[in-house]
């Protein structure tokens, strides 16, 4: 509903709760810090929103392990906030972890990766369209995606 100012003290109150009930360091937290970064990211507060992802991210790795699905989910928001703020060497590590671990765990073909890979891609022809592709890293996938972008022209 675009209603974000109103969800702010909610999802204020949730993190709250769930840190008291549960601790800074739990998982459901974790989620909570996740939830309230993203309407920050939604409300263009990014500045707000990156050290709310960094701690969810920390969390996740910590108790739930690298690997795990909500971990994996959390990097690819955490790109999706650097892609949002132009910020394109910063995300593209991140992308590059997500589709890693979502082929290797979920398989090439699974919605998530397809999504990952979506926005890997959707990164990388920002990039180019900023003239900041030269930002971006030599990883093979990246220069393999760049490549084809521009033959494609």
């Amino acid at each position: 509903m675009g209603r974000y100012a109103e969800a702010e003290p909610f999802h204020i109150r949730a993190l709250e709760i769930r840190e008291t009930q549960l601790g800074a360091d739990h998982p459901s937290t974790a989620i909570s810090l996740g939830n309230l970064a993203g309407l920050y990211e939604s409300m263009g507060r990014y500045t707000e929103a990156e050290p709310l992802y960094i701690r969810a991210l920390k969390i996740q790795e910590i108790q739930l392990g690298a690997d795990h699905p909500s971990t994996v989910t959390s990097l690819n928001n955490f790109a999706l906030l650097y892609y949002a703020m132009g910020r394109y060497s910063e995300a593209e590590p991140f992308f590059l972890r997500t589709l890693e671990l979502w082929v290797n765990g979920l398989g090439k073909d699974h919605p998530n990766t397809q999504t990952a890979w979506n926005n890997f891609c959707y990164l990388i022809q920002q990039a180019v369209q900023n003239d900041c592709a030269e930002e971006l890293s030599a990883h093979p996938l990246t220069q393999k995606i760049l490549r084809k972008m521009e033959s494609e022209r």
